[in-house]
């Protein structure tokens, strides 16, 4: 069936509070790090059903100096088009919240896309520690 859900940490490493509310804004690079052609949307709708930590309500959360919040996606490799190219991700570019500075991760496994061209982001939730 192809799906993938991958999930991902921000710790605040600062010597203050740090607020984020709602969601991420995403972004995907290939290994040239030329920017990937992607829907990116809040939640499941169009690629599966039944992801609780994507599909959970917004919420506000503050994270002390030492504490982390994640956020998940999901996606389907599938292809349903053998004319449309297949496309892969090697680096998700985050944005944790309006005006914060975009911050660069290189994934050990790509986010293969296929070519359904969509990705499904969860909100920011408080990671217990």
């Amino acid at each position: 069936m192809g799906l993938r859900v991958a999930e991902i940490q921000l710790v605040n490493c600062g010597a203050q509070p740090y607020v984020l509310e709602g969601y991420p804004r995403l972004s995907l690079r290939d290994d040239r790090n030329d920017p990937v052609e992607v829907a990116v949307e809040h939640g499941t709708a169009g690629i599966t059903s039944g992801a609780p930590a994507v599909d959970a309500p917004p919420e506000r959360v503050t994270l002390a100096p030492g504490q982390a919040a994640s956020m998940a996606m999901v996606w389907r490799n599938l292809v349903t088009d053998s004319t449309v190219a297949a496309v892969t991700a090697r680096i998700v570019e985050i944005e944790p919240r309006s005006g914060a500075p975009r911050l660069w991760l290189r994934l050990a496994l790509p986010v293969d896309l296929g070519n359904t061209g969509k990705l499904g982001v969860g909100p920011w939730t408080a990671v217990g520690r």
